[in-house]
């Protein structure tokens, strides 16, 4: 049976949590929360909890060390658990910006890490988990890691680690991109005269089917765009709004990517 320590347990740690102990094969969670409310709900999930490291049963050594605090939390307390850790040991970080050197460094040579970014569709099995490890991280244990992380959704690995700040600005912040835009198209809906909940309805509905078709189509978005797009039709009326050069949905994204890549890279600096 694989042995977790989960460090954090906050809407990501949870998430993961939740998909973890529905495997038919569970694995042994130990969750280290300071919040009573958020270890409550771990232990009803079916981990053991402990409020601090400290806590952390003698000789218990975890096969994987999920890292899912704050940022600024990670390298402080990833030395703590060093002694929870055996020789085939891996660390994954879902921490925005946290360089897996930086976290290796506090371990000693030879630390298996492997630095993860996850989205909150992982949730519901629908997440997007980006894995880059380190030279240290043996094929054995990349499976591992990715044996876990596919209950969550689809799991890629890159061997860049200075891409992890484009995936983070792409797909870690992007369900947050996409949740306003349906805010957004069901507040436009509501001021065209549709009722609010109809129109809320009728934007949910919108993405989750767009999403879904441009998924599992053969077609690029760019062509799937073109056939719901009839010449001088309502489509193309809208479009000539959102595709305006300049001031554009393109240049809006294409900016809002680079503030959260900076961010992320900001994260990872000293402070």
């Amino acid at each position: 049976m694989t042995k977790i320590i989960l460090v954090g347990c906050g809407n990501m740690g949870f998430a993961m949590l939740q998909r973890w102990m529905a495997h038919d094969e569970k694995p042994d969670v130990l969750v280290v929360e300071p919040a009573e409310a958020l270890r409550t709900r771990a232990g009803q999930a079916g981990a053991r909890t402990i409020a601090d490291q400290a806590d952390l049963p003698a000789g218990w050594q975890a096969d994987v060390v999920m890292l899912a605090t704050k940022p600024a939390l990670v390298l402080e307390v990833i030395g703590h658990y060093a002694a929870a850790m055996h020789s085939g040991s891996v660390v994954v970080s879902v921490a925005a910006g946290i360089a897996a050197s930086a976290i290796a460094e506090r371990l000693g040579a030879g630390a298996a890490v492997i630095r993860c970014m996850p989205n909150t569709p992982a949730a519901i099995g629908e997440g997007m988990m980006v894995c880059c490890p380190n030279a240290d991280v043996t094929r054995d244990q990349r499976q591992l890691v990715q044996r876990l992380l596919e209950g969550n959704g689809k799991v890629a690995f890159v061997d860049d680690e200075a891409m992890m700040d484009a995936v983070t600005a792409v797909s870690g912040s992007g369900p947050a991109y996409v949740f306003h835009f349906i805010e957004c198209l069901a507040a436009a809906g509501e001021k065209a005269g549709l009722p609010a909940d109809l129109s809320l309805m009728l934007a949910r509905q919108t993405a989750l089917g767009a999403a879904r078709l441009a998924s599992e189509s053969n077609d690029p978005p760019a062509e799937l765009r073109r056939q719901v797009t009839s010449p001088n039709g309502t489509t193309a009326a809208a479009l000539d709004v959102l595709m305006r050069a300049d001031d554009g949905l393109m240049d809006l994204l294409k900016e809002a990517v680079t503030a959260a890549k900076d961010r992320s890279v900001a994260l990872g600096k000293p402070s």
